[in-house]
């Protein structure tokens, strides 16, 4: 713990299922937690709370009300037994839910799911909820990663960048998405990549091929697309201009950005850099966005569907998009301007801002964390 928090850790566990998790709340002076839940066999405590404290600064970054939480489910998304083990979770943290936490969806669960917690704890506890319920389904409308690829251009023609070459990192959720509008919006994608392999042509990918190869082989799209098979990770490393990580954290470190080509990084995951890898892009002059401003487009459009959880009209989810675009490109400008400004790098910029906006809110509260830390 430090002067930011966590606030709260709350662990909880079922023997029976071979279930564990864990909330953790990590900073509320903005309001109430809010972040998503991931279910994954190796899910830790100090993962999930590092995932907490990248939220207390995502909301802020985009100046919208909620606090920094995040948790996580010890369990295989695999399982016949997943609905029993999410059911048990979330029934256990009932005293936090939904006055302190509100359920998102992270790696691990989808719409369903978020469904599910809502019929187990009652309406309201859970966003990111399919069509038929009146919720919105942000991660199969690709939300995020329609935002992660609005920064990349606005970034890109600030840099003279614009319909540059892109090799994206993961084809998930997120990383299909950031393909698919780069695409729409004139970039070349030149690599790929999935769980079971990596995808590269210097002259271009066929991303609605690709799109269609994903609906029809999931991760193993790779094997039956046109292009050549490369190692797992060699994507970060092919000639292209632009790089957007958008599968899992810790992929970047110091030996690595040494190795990257090209001149713009846009973090797609959830803490794909560590601080030596930051440092060593900074010195290089390779420009990178962070992650808690250029993937904020699913926090963003989480906002808009609290705001809309009770209400019995569809929500206008036309509107997200836009609001995720201007909110995102903006934001990146603001980073940018800091950095340059300051001199710092711009994850420590972000940062900066960030923590000054949750600053002003504890003060008002009347706790005034040190300036130790900034």
């Amino acid at each position: 713990m430090d002067e930011w928090g966590p606030e709260k850790i709350v662990a909880v566990s079922d023997s029976r299922l071979g279930m564990k998790g864990v909330l953790v709340i990590d900073n509320t002076a903005r309001g109430i937690g809010k972040g998503g839940t991931r279910m994954q066999p190796g899910v830790s405590v100090p993962e999930i709370a590092r995932l907490a404290r990248v939220m207390t600064w995502k909301w802020a970054a985009v100046d919208l009300f909620y606090g920094g939480a995040k948790a996580g489910i010890q369990f295989d998304p695999a399982s016949p037994h997943k609905e029993a083990a999410l059911r048990s979770f979330v029934r256990r943290l009932r005293n936090e839910v939904p006055e302190e936490y509100v359920f998102g969806l992270d790696m691990g669960l989808n719409e369903m799911d978020a469904a599910i917690i809502n019929d187990e704890l009652g309406r309201g506890c859970a966003v990111g909820t399919p069509y038929e319920l009146n919720g919105i389904p942000y991660d199969k409308l690709g939300v995020t990663g329609f935002g992660v690829a609005e920064v990349v251009d606005e970034v890109a023609t600030l840099r003279g960048l614009s319909g540059s070459r892109v090799a994206v990192q993961g084809f998930g959720a997120v990383g299909h998405a950031v393909a698919a509008r780069l695409h729409d919006l004139g970039y070349t994608v030149v690599a790929v990549s999935t769980a079971r392999g990596a995808l590269h042509d210097d002259a271009g990918l066929d991303v609605p091929e690709l799109l269609r190869l994903r609906e029809e082989h999931g991760d193993d799209l790779v094997f039956h697309a046109d292009g050549t098979v490369i190692d797992p990770g060699t994507e970060l490393f092919v000639d292209a201009e632009i790089v957007v990580p958008a599968a899992l954290q810790d992929v970047i470190d110091g030996d690595s950005a040494q190795r990257i080509t090209a001149s713009l990084v846009v973090e797609g995951a959830n803490l794909p850099t560590d601080a030596a890898a930051q440092d060593i892009l900074h010195e290089r002059g390779v420009l990178v966005v962070p992650d808690f401003i250029a993937n904020a487009g699913g926090v963003v459009s989480a906002a808009f569907a609290m705001e809309h959880r009770f209400s019995p009209f569809r929500p206008p989810t036309d509107e997200i998009f836009t609001m995720v675009s201007e909110k995102l490109r903006s934001n990146a400008h603001e980073v940018l301007a800091e950095s340059a400004h300051s001199g710092r790098n711009t994850h420590e910029a972000a940062r900066h801002l960030a923590q000054q906006r949750v600053r002003d809110a504890m003060a008002l509260r009347g706790g005034v964390p040190s300036y130790a830390s900034v």
